[in-house]
Order: C-alpha cells, then sequence, then structure tokens
C-alpha cells in the first residue's frame, strides 16, 4: 500500500481508491520510487461490466497497486451507493497532469501503443508543454502482438532497453490490462499504467469531447458520435449491465470477488 491511500470504495466487483488529483499524482510518484513493478487500473463503466463475468480480469483488478476512478457515471454510482468518491481521474488526463512533474524529476516514460504516429504526436505535444520531459520509448505493436511470441518478445525487448520509470500502454481494454499483468515480470518498469485512447486524445488525432460533456458525464455520447460501428455494442448493449450490477449492490449486496 503507498501512503497516499484512504479508503477504497466497491463498485460492482472492483474496488477503487477514494483520491484527490494530488494524492494520486503522490501515489504513483511513490510507486516509481518503489520500482516494484507495480501497476494502476483506471475503470470506467465497461471494466465494471467486465469484471463482473471475466475472472482474469477481475483478478487484475484485485492485485492492482492503484485503482484510480476513470469516468463521472462511476462517481454518481458512488453517491448512489453512499459510499462518494472524490475526483474523476483518467488516464488521457493523468498523462497530461503528470508530464510537467515527470519532467521536473527526470523520469524516464515509454509510450506503447496508440494509432499510428499517436504516441509520437503526443510525446511531442507533452514535450512542448513540459520541457525536457524524457519520452525515450515509443512503440505502436501491430494487431495481434501479444499473439506472437517473436513479436511480444521484441516488444518488451524494446521496453527493457529504456528500463522506464514508467510504462503508458494505449491497447484498448481488457487488452491493455490483460498484457501488463501477463508481462509484467518480463520487462522492467517502475509502474505500468494503462491509458486506452490516451495518446490519440493527447495527440489531437481523436477529438475529447467539448468541457461541458466531460462536466455532464456525456463523454462516452461524444465518443459513440464520432466512431459508431466500433462503440454501438459496447455502450448500447454491454455497459447497459452496468444498472443492473449498482442496484444489485445498492439492495441486495454484491459479490466482491
Amino acid at each position: 500500500m503507498t501512503k497516499a491511500y484512504k479508503k477504497r470504495v466497491l463498485i460492482g466487483s472492483i474496488r477503487i481508491d477514494d483520491l484527490s488529483w494530488e494524492e494520486a499524482l503522490g501515489t504513483v510518484a511513490d510507486l516509481i520510487r518503489r520500482r516494484s513493478g507495480g501497476y494502476v487500473v483506471t475503470p470506467n463503466v465497461d471494466h465494471v461490466v467486465l469484471a463482473d463475468s471475466d475472472p482474469e480480469f477481475r483478478e487484475i483488478y484485485h492485485r492492482a497497486d492503484a485503482v484510480f476512478c476513470d469516468g463521472k457515471p462511476l462517481l454518481w454510482a458512488a453517491r448512489f451507493l453512499g459510499t462518494p468518491l472524490r475526483a474523476k481521474i483518467s488516464g488521457s488526463d493523468f498523462l497530461v497532469r503528470f508530464a510537467p512533474l515527470a519532467a521536473r524529476a527526470g523520469h524516464r516514460l515509454f509510450f506503447l501503443g496508440g494509432k499510428e504516429d499517436a504516441a509520437e504526436i503526443a510525446a511531442r505535444r507533452l514535450r512542448r508543454i513540459s520541457p525536457g520531459l524524457k519520452v525515450e520509448g515509443i512503440y505502436s505493436p501491430p494487431r495481434g502482438f501479444e499473439l506472437d511470441r517473436q513479436e511480444n518478445a521484441r516488444v518488451i525487448e524494446k521496453i527493457n532497453e529504456v528500463h522506464p520509470d514508467i510504462l503508458f500502454v494505449g491497447l484498448g481494454t481488457p487488452k491493455q490490462e490483460k498484457w501488463i499483468y501477463q508481462n509484467r515480470q518480463l520487462y522492467q518498469a517502475g509502474v505500468s499504467f494503462p491509458v486506452g485512447a490516451g495518446f490519440d486524445f493527447v495527440s489531437g488525432k481523436f477529438p475529447r469531447a467539448p468541457s461541458w460533456m466531460q462536466q455532464a458525464g456525456l463523454e462516452w455520447f461524444w465518443r459513440l458520435l464520432r466512431e459508431p460501428g466500433r462503440l454501438s455494442r459496447r455502450y448500447l448493449g454491454r455497459d447497459l449491465k452496468f444498472f443492473p450490477i449498482i442496484f444489485r449492490q445498492r439492495y441486495h449486496g454484491s459479490r466482491q470477488g
């Protein structure tokens, strides 16, 4: 346990750290100092639904060193359950807020994943706002690399050439979390942090929702409008299971895994 922890709030089968932004940044800095190969996860509605039915994904969450709330709906659900959380801490927002701290501390970063050259563009943008930022490794592996022993070994080799203080992984859920969990003993990084589409957002390749939509908890709707073919099954199908999960917990208790 890192010193920033206050308490963990149960939503479905996932326990989420009740942290302020300052405490979340301090938690990751502490994990880097320890260099124990820990990892962070950032649950949203989809993660809660996946964890309810996927034992491996649930185990990954239970073993995480830090669990940050990524989504306004989870803040609302926590309040509905009588255990409010203080802050929404998404992977893409964390990248931007962590960059100046990393630049001052001299931390070495590695960006794994992202579409096309999104990670490279994101690194350039972050260096502009945080001069001296050390993004010393960037690699976007081919689709299905995790199933190819040779290519997976190549990815691990590239990470180990840098020995990053923090490895940001943008491969999408649940792939990124499962890859970190299954390979974390093979590569050397202070801490691993999955960021989903974070590189795409920071690079500007995929514009973030307007601030009013973010504040209203409608970022998912913005993404659905832009990528209906890819996201409609997730948002309008699978993720609707979130509501019975929350009501089950509120009125009947919840499986804690």
